[in-house]
């Protein structure tokens, strides 16, 4: 690791993700102990959402919160086995735990989400948010499964679509 990197706060971590820096993605993976940091900045990014959302109501709140959360453990999960068993490359190797970390801070412009509440605004944030967040989790992705950008796009997209059909089966079952 560099001195620079060794150097490098949460704060700092958390600002190279959101500018698609991909040697953060490299430095989060490779430091276990970094899911604390990881953990933190979903759950920082969950309660801007809970609080973008406090116009729709508490249960908007609260479930724009848990979403955040379980969403980015579970998202993490569906892109670990679709990355390491469809698109899996001769240099993959990871764990759930190193892709866990670099998605999390994939999270970072979320935190955007705070200012969701603000009419008018609030619909580009969301827009904004959410086109970042495809760039921060390729790259993510990508640096964490050691996948060129092709893969990870594939790895993102198919584990997008299987996450969103469990979420809309979920959401029927449970009349969420």
């Amino acid at each position: 690791m560099s001195a620079q990197a060794m150097r490098r706060t949460f704060v700092d971590r958390m600002i190279g993700a959101a500018r698609l820096n991909s040697s953060v993605y490299e430095e989060v993976e490779a430091d276990s102990s970094a899911m604390v940091q990881a953990i933190a900045v979903v759950a920082m990014a969950a309660v801007a959402a809970g609080i973008g959302a406090i116009l729709e109501g508490p249960t908007a709140v609260l479930v724009a919160i848990v979403i955040g959360i379980v969403g980015w453990a579970a998202y993490a999960f569906v892109a670990y086995w679709v990355g390491v068993n469809w698109f899996k490359g001769p240099q993959t190797s990871a764990t759930w735990g190193e892709l866990l970390r670099t998605l999390g801070f994939a999270n970072t412009p979320r935190l955007l989400l705070i200012f969701a509440f603000i009419p008018i605004l609030g619909w580009f944030v969301y827009v904004a948010v959410f086109i970042w967040m495809l760039f921060t989790t390729v790259i993510a992705i990508r640096q964490a499964l050691d996948f060129g950008t092709g893969e990870a796009i594939g790895t993102a997209v198919v584990s997008w679509l299987v996450f969103f059909v469990i979420s809309f089966a979920l959401r029927l079952i449970f009349e969420i």
